[in-house]
């Protein structure tokens, strides 16, 4: 039984690690600013690491635990979902009286005295390697009847990250150095009371069963397309998909996004969300061409700050990305073959729901590299596809477009069956 147990904890734990982003995670910083008669006034942050996962719309909602029987006075910057019970409370009622608080992030447009600086996004946090300066989220909290001093305080437990779904796991608070920070003239430094960390990864086992994205190719020497393995993410939507163009469609609000985020797909043999297309499209001298698309099958769900994580080996010498916004990922300082491909902000960095425009798409030029191009063997197709943050499912090896002169394995020994047993009539015949 202790056998199993381990091995479930070793397998949970390798699902949150990310060969293409080892160290990406969310940190979640509480600085305690200030005492209170009874209690202390905090800043907490969220600082997104992932290199290509953000937390897209409608946003983070963090939750904990408090260790003694603390309340929440008044919140800048985010809010609690709920008030809980604060009736033994006369007067002055706090904000938040439950044990288990959770809060979100205010939307854009709040008040200016309920503000606080990098808050009020509606819980979109950008990816780090996107856009660096957002990856940032904050806000202010007054916690009251816990303690006032560094040796009284308990810090809060059982932290859950939802971003906007499941997938993320937190461990313990645990005390770092104080944090310091600049006054605005940048002349004098301040500290923190004191400071805690609380890390938090990413594993798509945690977060879904099924895929949700997939990836098919094509390519100029073979009229043939690979497409996504049938039921690629689950056929649990099968019965509900709509067609491509049905009268479903003409109705009001069937693009409007349901509580639950129950998607509205189109029918497809994959049922896949989103997939994504790589096609080989020339083949020059010294470089050669890819076309990547981008496809929503989802007609109630728009991807802002959409992102794709591609490994493949010429991405160590890429020459020109025509529509799409390109960084290298190397996590290993050794090896340079990973690519991040994102939406140009304010021209495709919104990829809109199933239909006409739901899809996105660009060119990219690769310089060869005359030891190791070559088209044969599937070698210019990717090894791993992320869409947001997570795995796509490629297509298997020996369904990938092969070159005219290089039959597969089965139909050459097809081939000699059939030439085996026309040998064997004659010979009979004879």
């Amino acid at each position: 039984m202790r056998f199993v147990i381990s091995a479930l904890f070793l397998f949970v734990v390798a699902a949150a690690y990310d060969p293409l982003d080892p160290n990406g995670n969310l940190t979640i910083k509480w600085d305690i600013v200030s005492w209170t008669p009874d209690g202390y006034v905090a800043v907490v942050t969220m600082n997104n690491f992932q290199m290509y996962r953000h937390i897209m719309s409608p946003g983070w909602t963090l939750g904990w635990t408090w260790a003694k029987k603390e309340v929440i006075w008044s919140m800048n910057g985010a809010q609690t979902t709920e008030q809980g019970d604060c009736s033994k409370f006369k007067g002055n009622v706090p904000h938040c009286c439950k044990k288990t608080p959770t809060v979100v992030d205010l939307l854009p447009g709040v008040p200016y005295n309920q503000q606080y600086s990098n808050c009020c996004k509606g819980g979109v946090l950008p990816a780090w390697g996107i856009d660096p300066q957002s990856a940032v989220s904050a806000f202010q909290i007054s916690v009251g009847m816990a303690g006032t001093s560094n040796k009284t305080v308990k810090l809060p437990k059982n932290f859950t990250l939802l971003g906007p779904g499941p997938g993320y796991t937190c461990g313990p608070a645990k005390v770092v150095p104080s944090t310091t920070f600049l006054t605005q003239d940048r002349r004098r430094k301040t500290q923190a009371l004191m400071t805690w960390n609380v890390t938090c990864t990413y594993s798509q086992f945690l977060a879904r069963k099924n895929p949700s994205c997939c990836v098919s190719f094509s390519s100029f020497y073979n009229e043939t397309i690979t497409p996504c393995p049938t039921c690629a993410c689950g056929c649990q939507n099968k019965n509900s998909c709509v067609k491509s163009g049905s009268k479903v469609l003409k109705r009001a609000g069937v693009n409007t996004p349901r509580k639950d985020n129950t998607p509205l797909l189109q029918c497809t043999h994959h049922m896949c969300p989103v997939r994504v297309h790589w096609h080989v499209k020339v083949n020059y001298k010294e470089y050669w061409r890819v076309k990547v698309s981008i496809i929503n099958f989802n007609y109630r769900m728009n991807y802002t700050l959409w992102s794709l994580a591609v490994q493949h080996p010429n991405l160590n010498d890429v020459t020109q990305v025509f529509s799409f916004d390109y960084k290298p990922l190397v996590p290993y300082e050794s090896i340079n073959d990973t690519g991040m491909f994102y939406g140009m902000k304010f021209y495709n960095d919104l990829l809109m729901e199933a239909g006409p425009f739901g899809n996105v798409q660009s060119e990219v030029l690769l310089r060869k590299d005359k030891d190791t191009f070559t088209l044969k063997q599937g070698w210019a197709f990717p090894r791993k596809v992320y869409f947001n943050g997570d795995e796509c499912m490629l297509p298997p090896p020996d369904t990938y477009p092969f070159l005219p002169n290089s039959a597969p394995h089965q139909q050459l020994f097809s081939g000699l069956t059939a030439i085996a047993a026309m040998v064997f009539l004659l010979v009979t015949v004879w």
